[in-house]
């Protein structure tokens, strides 16, 4: 059976999508997992699409007729530093319309960034998960490695967890 969504490339015309389903998916799905300070100090940073993900040619959709119900994409930067290691990618700003969560989207989003990535000469992906976000990335095959504070700005520090996967 047909999945029903569709995959495809993000491109900086996705901005106003991207950053209306960010906004939608993120304060809905986090909210069990964080403490409302720290939400209420770091949603505001992480809900802008990225505009150098857009362009990246590695940041995918999951589309319904008319509407973007997940988001997500690969880089072989390091988020924060740039840096970049021979055959490491690293997962970035995945999201799920929270109506849409258990249907197979973020996987689908998942298999089209291995698949990318592999062609391009990754064999291993690390992410920084959000503490909601860990169930998810196991059940695809992603260890955790360590528990960490992400800078945001000055003042904000967001739990997170740091996980890898052999592609």
């Amino acid at each position: 059976m047909p999945l029903p969504f569709t995959i495809r490339r993000a491109d900086l015309t996705d901005a106003e999508a991207v950053t209306t389903l960010l906004s939608a998916s993120y304060p809905v799905l986090m909210a069990a997992a964080y403490e409302v300070d720290v939400l209420v100090r770091a949603l505001p940073l992480m809900v802008r699409a990225n505009p150098v993900l857009l362009a990246s040619g590695s940041f995918h959709l999951a589309e319904t007729p008319g509407d973007v119900v997940g988001c997500g994409g690969w880089t072989p930067e390091r988020p924060g530093t740039g840096e970049v290691e021979p055959g490491l990618g690293h997962i970035r700003h995945f999201a799920v319309d929270p109506g849409w969560t258990g249907r197979g989207v973020g996987r689908s989003l998942f298999e089209a960034c291995r698949a990318q990535a592999r062609s391009r000469g990754v064999s291993v992906f690390e992410c920084y998960a959000s503490l909601n976000a860990q169930p998810f990335y196991q059940a695809l095959g992603f260890s955790r490695l360590e528990r960490r504070e992400i800078a945001m700005g000055d003042a904000v520090r967001f739990p997170a967890v740091l996980m890898r996967c052999r592609l």
